[in-house]
């Protein structure tokens, strides 16, 4: 049997939730010259992207992206990033992610950020839903939804960018 896809939002919807993450994380950030966007791959890291461009619109921030790599399968492999520690030492870090499902990919990178002193930490995701095995949270959210453990949120970034529940 296929399964079909629901359509959570579309690209109209998306595209005022990444509006509204950056104004907050502008709004916490307020005081800073310079933050920097830790996107986990793959879709974390577009998402940074698109933050990006809007933090970039409505501020003076430097903002400074960071590929994150974390292995989904086996999250106790070491986290690599684009960035050496030393870029992002005593700075605001907001580490993004697409779907907050489990926690588990959050948490892991969380932990990879910890052993630099840091100014400020905070996360920030597109869909956090409700299946958390880690006390993660996403201080920053574009929406909360509430989904069976066997549904899948998918988000796609492409040219008619959505996100579907299957």
């Amino acid at each position: 049997m296929k399964k079909t896809e629901v359509l959570i939002l579309d690209h109209t919807e998306i595209s005022h939730k990444i509006k509204r993450i950056a104004y907050q994380i502008y709004e916490n950030n307020v005081n800073e010259d310079h933050i920097v966007l830790a996107g986990i791959l793959k879709s974390g890291f577009e998402l940074a992207e698109k933050l990006r461009e809007e933090l970039e619109k409505i501020s003076d921030l430097k903002v400074t992206l960071c590929e994150v790599k974390v292995n989904k399968k086996d999250p106790l492999q070491k986290v690599e990033t684009s960035l050496p520690s030393e870029e992002y030492k005593d700075k605001s870090i907001v580490l993004v992610d697409d779907v907050l499902n489990s926690g588990t990919t959050l948490i892991y990178g969380v932990r990879h950020f910890l052993e630099v002193p840091l100014k400020q930490f905070k996360t920030a995701v597109l869909v956090d839903r409700s299946h958390k095995k880690y006390p993660v949270k996403a201080d920053f959210k574009g929406i909360s939804l509430s989904t069976s453990i066997n549904e899948t949120v998918k988000v796609h970034f492409e040219e008619d960018s959505r996100v579907v529940l299957i």
